[in-house]
């Protein structure tokens, strides 16, 4: 939006709850919030001296347009916030990473002849629900299981509205189903076996488990391990399903319970949420939050419980949170509209309620700390190994690196590939492929200079575009120069590059990867000297990873033209060769310029030819000898 004039369009805003979405220069939505007053809450942004976070001046210095949806409420604002940023996933709103659903089993007791089935939503309706849990391989072992135990039918039909309306199905061949379809079995008889699966699924599983424990028994006795370990793992499914549960039954007046904490480290938070159903603690589940503020403890606990249970099937009737939150009132109206029934929201300072949130804060902290385990190994073999890079060569730093290699056969559609690293990871985004135009036969030096003299000539053009438009945000990834390049060799590609930089007037330190007999990086070229590390530290295998990859990619395109090119060749174009000629000629002569050089006697030496193909192929080389 060229014309959107920000002063003139604040003073426009509506005194009207709605939610608000800021813009980039680029149309990306980089922020979504809500707002009880619009006119308010906006301007807040554009105004001096206030208290913000970095995060959200930053965000500020992006903004070039903003657009607003005006709601009836609050509460109306909350849910639509809460479908934009799930859809766009803004960049500086906090963001809770999981996507976790979880299974529950549903007994359609309000049907003559009920059925067991897997769902993730609970409706308010008279079925029976059991759950949540978190595998869902458990939960379908365990259906299965009972199915085949109490003579379950799992089919779909209308019953008895459509009994005999087909033939018994192969389940009841299997003898697995007793037919209610055929009224082989009374409405009474079957709810006999329903009731049994209800007993089960409360926890009364004590005969199933004995009878399934003999019969994994009695197949190890007779030898049967495969038949044995699949009665195991049944076992294992009802443990997993049975042993912690309880009923959630969305008409039961007892109190189920949800109990979130956090832990935060930097920008990154791990929730932990224990599941309490009936005063038994079902279990418990931890989610990574990102673009988390640390000293910002309630808004980030405000996102996740917003963001969470939107999308969760069943709302407790309480919620216990570790830090209170500002939005407590709507929030609770919001999860109570979803429960149809009242939810309360507390933090708890003392007593049981509150050595339960302790809890859930202890184990976030676990998880929390593990995961900075991986993030400091994974820190290390990227980020901590670009900075070895830039220690060992003498640079100030090395966060974005390009890496360059051409790859070709006999010169035959040489391509060049660039890749580049930013802070020791691989951004793929940024990779580009060149076709090379200019350089004819197998002439490395000459490819690479046509290459990087194109890539930084593009650069040059996209920053001079940025500057006269003034855009704060990167136009293209050419618009970004390197810390370090690196070269796919030595002296004569370093020199190459060099020279290049040089006539374009850019100062960029430039590497060459040294490799040994064995084609595997042994050092680096760099001011006119080898500069040796040791093998497998961080660094060496971050180079390793560079090399690799650039000549992976290189290949990988000049595989593609490769293809391209024989589908289609300038033999097609002679009459009289075929696909099977072209093939005889190429594997006896090698290459097209052979094909061009030779006599008719020759040509009437490849496979597959004739004396008439011979002279049409030898005119066809030599049209303009012949004046044609």
């Amino acid at each position: 939006m060229k014309d959107f004039n920000i002063e003139e369009e604040l003073k426009k805003l509506p005194e009207q709850p709605g939610v608000y979405l800021m813009h980039s220069k680029s149309d990306e939505i980089i922020y979504v919030g809500k707002a009880i007053n619009l006119k308010n809450r906006v301007r807040q942004y554009f105004q001096s001296g206030r208290n913000r976070s970095p995060k959200i001046e930053k965000m500020i210095t992006l903004i070039h347009y903003f657009e607003y949806i005006v709601t009836d409420s609050e509460l109306e604002a909350l849910v639509l916030e809460n479908n934009l940023i799930k859809e766009y996933a803004p960049k500086y709103n906090t963001m809770l990473t999981d996507d976790k659903t979880y299974p529950f089993i549903k007994v359609t007791v309000e049907e003559p002849f009920p059925r067991i089935l897997l769902t993730r939503q609970i409706k308010r309706d008279k079925a029976r629900y059991f759950g949540p849990f978190t595998s869902s391989g458990a939960v379908r072992d365990t259906i299965e299981l009972l199915q085949k135990l109490y003579h379950i039918r799992s089919c779909n039909k209308k019953l008895p509205k459509e009994q005999g309306m087909e033939r018994p199905c192969l389940y009841y061949q299997m003898k697995q189903c007793l037919a209610p379809c055929q009224g082989y079995i009374s409405q009474e008889e079957y709810s006999k076996n329903v009731d049994a699966v209800l007993d089960f699924l409360n926890g009364n599983t004590k005969k199933v488990m004995e009878e399934l424990k003999r019969k994994m028994q009695a197949a190890a006795a007779e030898f049967e391990f495969e038949q044995a370990a699949e009665y195991r793992d049944l076992m294992e499914s009802v443990n997993h399903i049975v042993g912690k549960q309880r009923i959630t039954n969305t008409n039961s007046n007892a109190v189920d319970r949800d109990v979130v904490a956090m832990a935060v480290e930097g920008k990154e938070a791990v929730v932990s949420i224990f599941f309490i159903r009936e005063g038994k603690l079902l279990g418990r589940e931890h989610f990574h939050m990102s673009g988390v503020e640390p000293e910002q403890p309630a808004d980030t606990m405000a996102a996740f419980v917003k963001q969470y249970y939107a999308g969760t099937p069943y709302i407790p009737k309480e919620l216990l949170l570790e830090t209170e939150v500002e939005e407590r009132d709507l929030l609770e109206q919001w999860l109570s509209q979803k429960r149809e029934q009242r939810v309360h929201i507390l933090t708890p300072q003392k007593g049981e309620k509150h050595k339960l949130v302790e809890l859930a804060k202890d184990n976030a902290m676990l998880v929390l700390h593990q995961d900075l385990e991986k993030i400091k190994r994974e820190e290390a073999r990227t980020i901590g190994a670009a900075r070895e890079i830039a220690e060992l060569i003498g640079i100030e730093k090395a966060d974005r690196i390009e890496a360059f290699d051409i790859s070709n056969i006999s010169g035959v559609n040489a391509v060049a590939s660039m890749v580049v690293f930013e802070r020791g990871k691989a951004k793929r985004s940024d990779y580009r492929k060149f076709r090379l135009r200019t350089v004819t036969g197998p002439d490395d030096y000459k490819s690479m200079e046509e290459t990087l003299t194109r890539r930084f000539l593009h650069g040059k053009e996209e920053q001079r575009q940025m500057t006269e438009e003034g855009m704060q945000e990167e136009l293209g990834s050419f618009n970004r120069f390197p810390d370090l390049i690196m070269m796919d060799g030595g002296r004569g590609q370093v020199n190459v590059a060099l020279r290049v930089l040089e006539q374009l007037h850019l100062n960029i330190p430039v590497c060459g990867m040294v490799k040994d007999d064995n084609h595997r990086t042994r050092g680096l070229y760099y001011n006119n000297q080898e500069i040796a590390f040791p093998p497998r530290n961080e660094a060496f295998d971050l180079i390793t990873r560079i090399q690799d990859e650039a000549h992976r990619f290189a290949i990988e395109y000049h595989k593609l033209l490769r293809s391209k090119t024989q589908v289609k060749s300038i033999l097609d174009e002679i009459e009289g060769v075929g696909p099977a000629r072209r093939k005889a000629l190429m594997q006896h002569f090698k290459t097209i310029e052979a094909i061009r050089q030779a006599t008719v006697e020759e040509l009437k030496q490849a496979p597959n030819m004739n004396e008439p193909t011979a002279i049409a192929v030898y005119q066809f080389f030599h049209k303009e000898k012949q004046g044609e």
